[in-house]
């Protein structure tokens, strides 16, 4: 079964147990995909629907913040509670340990020596570890190893 099915049978799960907030977050979900699908003219692979998952999970950690410095706690509760359903569709990320060795295979395999290859290095990793791991705290660790 495909991500996108098991999706399409988790909002059914949810419908049946009555659970509106879990049936919003995931119809949130299939619409993005969806319109992913409509936007390219074609149906969306597992990679691709990780791609969405995170390009979601990415806007409720920017919302998050920006509700929780306008003290609108209510509304952050809400995204929080979005972001967790979303991470559940995410295969199981990448430990430090794992993003360091990755990092450092890839300056070993493309030579670079600073700030000026980070975009080569980022490109190698970003393949390794796509899905996987949140690329603004891989680029932050490859900033540091190359002493950017």
């Amino acid at each position: 079964m495909g991500l996108k099915d098991r999706i399409t049978e988790d909002m059914k799960a949810a419908m049946r147990a009555r659970d509106a907030q879990r049936l919003s977050a995931i119809r949130l979900l299939l619409a993005a995909i969806k319109q992913r699908e409509i936007d390219e003219r074609t149906e969306l692979d597992d990679a691709a629907v990780i791609a969405v998952v995170e390009k979601l999970g990415k806007q409720r950690r920017d919302s998050i913040e920006q509700f929780s410095r306008a003290n609108r706690e209510d509304l952050a509760e809400r995204e929080r509670f979005e972001l967790d359903v979303l991470a559940g569709y995410l295969p199981q990320q990448a430990g430090d340990d794992e993003i360091a060795s990755a990092i450092d295979a890839a300056i070993a395999s493309t030579g670079a020596s600073g700030a000026r290859d980070m975009g080569k290095v980022m490109g190698v990793v970003k393949g390794k570890l796509a899905g996987r791991a949140d690329m603004s705290r891989v680029s932050a660790a490859i900033r540091a190893r190359l002493g950017a």
